[in-house]
């Protein structure tokens, strides 16, 4: 069976997976920031999800095929963004050549279909997942996946992003979470700080992380100060993160309960992930029970 949610909360080496996703998004956008941004913001993500499976099919819709209407319709529809937003990001994706028009069945819409680049992008974000759980149990998904990259995409995400868009727990993770992750680049600099945790013991309060440079992430992500002090300054009203001295002098902190937001939301995802990957590629080989320490 897939794992879920819960088994993988509880799985003490779900942290070094966590951590590697960390790093392989904050190394997608180093690579290419203009497509890695789509990945940077919970709207932006949940829309290119969208768009993905309208594309390929979108379950229980019964056809294909992404035009502007329709990718809008379906944005509103499920509280993922306002028709002006959802339009935008259309246009926006057009103008960075990762749409492109195509000859539709009707031949008064503007058929739409992600370019290579895209796919490939994508691509790479569904096996960098694949590789982390097969990384928990000994499966083959990466394999699988990477043998037939395209036709496995098609399958394989359409399954994802409808259980994503109705998925609450990944959503709505909990609140400071959400200040992050619906900030333009808020998501990436979320990854960085988690990306530098160097444990997660169970029970602790707060978990330092060492010295940290604004500039160094103003720099990274393309943030302006006021808008990093901003998000900063409301995470640290909330008593989630802080430095170890006042003025935001000493070692930088986050507190257990933001870490377990970030855990849990992780969680959520790869198991909905997993739980794809099995409808598609099958079950996992799986290594013995007692290879995995639970708690």
């Amino acid at each position: 069976m897939a794992f879920t949610a819960e088994n993988l909360a509880a799985n003490d080496r779900f942290l070094a997976a966590i951590l590697h996703c960390a790093n392989q998004m904050l190394a997608l956008y180093r690579e290419s920031p203009r497509i890695a941004s789509i990945f940077a913001a919970q709207q932006r993500w949940l829309m290119a999800h969208a768009g993905f499976a309208l594309h390929y099919g979108y379950p229980g819709n019964g056809k294909s095929g992404l035009y502007s209407g329709r990718f809008v319709d379906f944005a509103v529809k499920n509280d993922i963004a306002s028709r002006n937003t959802a339009a935008a990001f259309l246009q926006e994706m057009l103008a960075y050549r990762f749409l492109c028009a195509v000859p539709g069945p009707d031949k008064r819409t503007r058929y739409l279909e992600p370019t290579e680049i895209a796919e490939q992008h994508f691509g790479r974000w569904l096996i960098a997942h694949m590789m982390i759980l097969d990384s928990l149990d000994g499966g083959e998904r990466a394999e699988k996946v990477t043998a037939d990259p395209s036709g496995m995409m098609a399958k394989i995400q359409p399954l994802i992003a409808r259980s994503i868009i109705k998925s609450e727990s990944v959503r709505n993770p909990g609140s400071t979470f959400n200040l992050f992750n619906w900030a333009n680049s808020g998501g990436l600099v979320m990854d960085y700080l988690i990306s530098r945790l160097p444990e997660f013991p169970r029970g602790t309060e707060r978990v330092v992380l060492g010295p940290l440079s604004l500039k160094e992430i103003r720099d990274q992500f393309m943030i302006s100060n006021t808008h990093l002090k901003r998000l900063l300054t409301q995470a640290a009203a909330m008593g989630n993160i802080g430095w170890t001295e006042p003025s935001r002098k000493g070692d930088f902190w986050l507190s257990s309960h933001f870490i377990q937001e970030y855990w849990n939301y992780q969680a959520s995802k790869f198991a909905i992930i997993d739980a794809a990957a099995e409808a598609v590629l099958g079950p996992a080989v799986r290594e013995e029970p007692q290879a995995r320490r639970v708690v």
